[in-house]
């Protein structure tokens, strides 16, 4: 074989097997595949899958209280990776949360908003506004918020391990400390909140489960 052969074929070899390679070595799952809602439960009305993303909408549809899209399954220790982009209103990343009834979650929520909250940890129907925030600055508040990207696509990364909680958002710390009153396991779940008519997107949603 030439040498330019024998270059092209190690090329070849790089760029079609070291991506799948990396992918396994992190041990990531994804939670949705692209195509349908298979392994989550909401309303049909509300949720659907658009160009490879989840879309919730409530145009058309108007919510007289928060409702969720939710896993089937519960997790326990793990991070999770979600990509989310906001129209309007507010929405959130839940995890380490109880499933209710009618579409009902309770618990941990990574927040989206237009206003004030992106980035904050929230607790649904729990503690609601967490003690670490109302401690934070008008300041430490605004900076927190402004990681996130109003009507573009944002990364979340979320670790979960013990008492132990971490969000990262595009890049940025935004929490992470101990919280041994929270919940250790749940399911996770996005949101769309009861108020004006709202959608908000999420794609390339993946989990690493730690033992």
């Amino acid at each position: 074989m030439s040498y330019s052969k024998l270059l092209t074929s190690v090329i070849l070899v790089a760029v079609f097997v070291v991506p799948t390679f990396a992918h396994a070595e992190k041990g990531f799952k994804p939670l949705f595949n692209g195509k349908g809602l298979k392994g989550w439960d909401g309303d049909e009305k509300l949720w659907s899958v658009d160009d490879g993303a989840i879309l919730g909408s409530t145009h058309g549809n108007k919510i007289t209280s928060n409702t969720f899209l939710s896993t089937k399954k519960t997790y326990k220790d793990f991070v999770l990776r979600v990509k989310t982009k906001l129209e309007n209103g507010n929405s959130g990343i839940q995890f380490r949360s109880e499933q209710r009834r009618n579409f009902v979650v309770a618990g941990y929520q990574a927040d989206l908003a237009e206003k004030t909250y992106f980035g904050m940890l929230y607790e649904e129907k729990k503690r609601g506004i967490m003690e670490y925030w109302k401690a934070l600055s008008k300041e430490e508040q605004a900076a927190i918020h402004a990681t996130g990207k109003q009507g573009d696509w944002n990364q979340f990364e979320i670790t979960c391990k013990g008492d132990h909680i971490k969000i990262v958002l595009n890049g940025k710390t935004t929490l992470d400390f101990d919280d041994p009153e929270g919940a250790k396991e749940g399911v996770i779940a996005l949101q769309l909140h009861v108020g004006e008519d709202m959608r908000v997107w999420f794609k390339d949603i993946e989990i690493k489960e730690l033992k």
